[in-house]
């Protein structure tokens, strides 16, 4: 089951049935399958406080992933993502809103299936496998 959920702001217009059916085909093709996902979008100020009660980090971020299971195979999670830093970041990256909340959705899903990106050759992979998905959401 994938959820998408709003805290305080407007649902962002996108076909979520092809969002559910791409993030299963993702996961798939990585050798996982679909649990629980849960999205939840916000504001900057709403995913700042989560950032700092839940993980003590006091800064803005477009995503912050909480896994639910540690079953292998099985992705299950909940996500919180920032429209406002969507947004921000779609202008600084020169990409659609779309494409940017595409994006970071995906981006949470890599993590969960062992992508990272704490080091330049990690986020240069992570942004290699971002742009794949993409592709694939397209298609």
């Amino acid at each position: 089951m994938i959820r998408f959920e709003t805290i305080d702001v407007m649902t962002p217009v996108l076909d979520y049935d092809h969002v559910r059916e791409w993030i299963v085909g993702v996961a798939a093709g990585c050798g996982y399958g679909v649990g629980e996902l849960y999205y939840y979008f916000c504001s900057d100020e709403a995913l700042l406080g989560i950032n700092q009660r839940r993980l003590g980090h006091d800064f803005y971020t477009d995503i912050v992933t909480f896994p639910l299971t540690d079953s292998g195979d099985v992705i299950s999670s909940e996500f919180c993502i920032s429209l406002d830093r969507i947004a921000e970041n779609s202008l600084n990256f020169g990409r659609s809103f779309e494409s940017e909340l595409l994006r970071v959705i995906i981006h949470g899903v890599l993590h969960l299936i062992g992508y990272d990106d704490h080091t330049d050759e990690e986020r240069s992979r992570m942004r290699e496998k971002e742009e794949e998905c993409l592709r694939q959401f397209y298609k």
